[in-house]
């Protein structure tokens, strides 16, 4: 099996790193032998919309023929989900909504003609389905019966997501996180996990003969799953 893991906090204790270290772990309990692709956001933000890339989308005739390399990012991302047989996203609530980080590489692979297209019906995805789970760290409460703030996370993230044909979504909330001391982080986090439904993931049970490995990114992934033991920071 192969698991991207991206991160979007750009703080390396944060809740939001923890929670989808902790998910990649129960992962590695199903599948102790898969590929993961590490894609840390906060640590190395892509570009926000270049010129090239803006051009490139204008139009039907733009993206036939696109400026040379225009393309080149936005595919190797792609590549990257296409690659993944699950995907395991950590982001921080900014602002009631995702990081920009975040929303960079979202305007990378959403792209009309290779991920999605558009018909009168709406848009259409063209990536085979495969789990998503998104870890949320917030500050505040967005849902459950002490929500005081409204949530534009969810509904934009779940919606980005199935535009290109990846519909099987959980979201693990662990909220409040400004109100948590060290010692209450790991409880919190455990009751957040709690809620993970591992059964789509498991259908992937007949890839697990790789050993884990990390592709891309800064660090070691032992580095990676070692946050839990790493101070709580902010979300």
């Amino acid at each position: 099996m192969n698991i991207l893991h991206i991160d979007s906090s750009p703080r390396l204790g944060s809740h939001s790193r923890q929670l989808s270290a902790a998910i990649i772990e129960k992962l590695l309990e199903v599948a102790p032998g898969a590929s993961i692709i590490r894609r840390d956001l906060g640590a190395e933000p892509l570009p926000q919309t270049e010129p090239l890339y803006a051009v490139a989308l204008a139009s039907p005739a733009t993206l036939a023929a696109p400026p040379m390399g225009s393309l080149d990012l936005s595919e190797a991302l792609i590549r990257e989900v296409e690659a993944a047989d699950v995907i395991v996203i950590g982001t921080p609530m900014h602002n009631l909504t995702i990081p920009s980080v975040l929303k960079a590489w979202i305007d990378q692979i959403l792209r009309v003609g290779r991920t999605m297209k558009s018909t009168p019906s709406g848009k259409v995805g063209m990536l085979r389905d495969r789990p998503v789970y998104i870890g949320v760290a917030s500050g505040g409460f967005f849902t459950g019966e002490r929500a005081n703030q409204p949530d534009f996370l969810t509904p934009y993230l779940s919606l980005a997501l199935s535009s290109i044909g990846l519909k099987t979504q959980q979201f693990l909330p662990l909220q409040g996180t400004a109100f948590l001391d060290r010692s209450q982080a790991p409880l919190a986090r455990d009751k957040a996990l709690a809620a993970l439904d591992l059964t789509a993931a498991e259908h992937f049970r007949e890839f697990h003969d790789r050993p884990a490995m990390l592709t891309s990114g800064s660090r070691p992934y032992r580095d990676v799953l070692s946050l839990r033991q790493a101070s709580p920071g902010v979300s």
